[in-house]
């Protein structure tokens, strides 16, 4: 899973029925404080995300093919938890 920030939502005039009904976000991935890092991507939203929300989008096809409950989806990235706080572990010792 990768930890990203919806910067857009994406509209389709033709979808395939195994995606009727899905919001598709664009997510620009993010290091645990935020800053932008690689390329953004496009992703499904299982979890009602919105723009400027910090999600973990999960990149494994089999596993979001599991979740939409379809095994022939052609999904590769869907955006699984919407989070709430970020903490990085103590540096000490």
């Amino acid at each position: 899973m990768i930890l990203a920030r919806v910067v857009g939502t994406v509209a389709c005039t033709i979808k395939l029925a195994s995606l009727k009904g899905s919001t598709l976000l664009a997510v620009q991935p993010v290091d645990p404080a935020g800053r932008p890092r690689g390329k953004s991507l496009l992703a499904l939203d299982a979890a009602q995300a919105g723009i400027g929300d910090t999600v973990l989008v999960l990149e494994e096809g089999n596993s979001s093919r599991m979740i939409l409950g379809d095994s022939t989806a052609p999904v590769r990235s869907m955006v699984v938890g919407v989070v709430d706080e970020v903490a990085l572990g103590s540096q000490e010792g």
